[in-house]
């Protein structure tokens, strides 16, 4: 972990304080029970829209000068990203131009929409998300705002894992799960810093496992054809992230489908709270690799809450 890391990490979090909730990190002892082992939820489903994404795009919108943050800013999104840039410009009293799959989940389109972004919807594939955006951009003038792999975001991102090492020191794992890897390798980053010797573990849909593969052979694989419920998590890794996630993750665990929807319904009646499919994945993988976790200190980040409550899995 360089100085630089540290330094930006803590810039980042201090930029975008006033605007982001510090959310709350919650216990079960039902899940520690079931588990076996003491875990911690870091509650993003709380955050500003409903995730986690609203520290990469606050920190990346609020990193610009006033004069480019009035040009605006696009990006494409499935939903989470794109919601937290439309709140972002919305905060600076700016446009934001949301490129989103056609098939997005309607509860994200709607929440875009109100947040006043100016929705483009495109076929459901990573080409044809980024061909929209860059079209928007060269039309408008507006700033790109990545998704994941830009410093200013995973930095942002960063300020979740952060937060959770200013309440618990001494964690044996922190389980995030894993899509572009934003939020992975801000954790990461934040692990070193704040807590070296605590091992993070990513979590990814075996429908989706670029990531694991990835890691696995030590080359970045882009994902095909994702199929999973976890629609935040069907991006592949990034050019920033992916070799963070190789020199800092302990593990990349993967979990099927009937896992991670068995797991999303664990934390609704347990915990008593909402959270979408694509949260899931971590807690599945304490469930899947029991014997690995016994007895030890988790923390689990509960990265978003944006469910379509009109197609629920369960």
């Amino acid at each position: 972990m360089t100085q630089k890391h540290q330094d930006n990490i803590a810039v980042a979090h201090q930029r975008i304080a006033p605007i982001i909730h510090r959310t709350p990190i919650l216990t079960s002892d039902s899940l520690n029970i079931i588990t076996g082992t003491r875990l911690y939820f870091k509650c993003e489903n709380f955050q500003k829209v409903g995730a986690f994404k609203m520290r990469g795009a606050a920190n990346a919108v609020m990193s610009l000068s006033a004069a480019d943050q009035k040009k605006g800013f696009a990006t494409h999104s499935s939903g989470n990203h794109g919601q937290a840039v439309a709140m972002a410009a919305k905060l600076t009293g700016n446009t934001a131009y949301i490129v989103m799959p056609e098939n997005a989940p309607k509860a994200k389109i709607a929440a875009v929409e109100s947040y006043g972004g100016r929705i483009t919807f495109c076929t459901p594939t990573e080409t044809a998300r980024k061909e929209a955006c860059d079209r928007i951009v060269e039309a408008t003038g507006a700033h790109f705002i990545p998704p994941f792999n830009d410093w200013a975001v995973i930095y942002g991102q960063a300020s979740c894992a952060k937060e959770i090492y200013e309440e618990y020191q001494n964690l044996d794992y922190l389980l995030c799960p894993v899509g572009g890897g934003g939020l992975a390798a801000g954790s990461i980053l934040a692990t070193q810093t704040y807590s070296p010797k605590t091992k993070v573990v990513l979590a990814e849909p075996e429908n989706a496992a670029d990531a694991h593969a990835s890691f696995k052979q030590k080359k970045h694989i882009p994902v095909k054809n994702p199929q999973t419920i976890a629609d935040g998590l069907k991006t592949s890794l990034g050019s920033l992230t992916f070799p963070i996630i190789l020199g800092g993750a302990t593990a990349i665990t993967t979990v099927s489908e009937d896992e991670i929807i068995a797991a999303m319904r664990l934390i609704w009646e347990r915990l008593k709270i909402i959270c979408e499919p694509s949260c899931a994945p971590p807690l599945a993988a304490v469930l899947k690799n029991k014997e690995q976790y016994k007895n030890k200190s988790v923390g689990i980040i509960i990265t978003g809450g944006n469910v379509d409550l009109s197609s629920l899995p369960f």
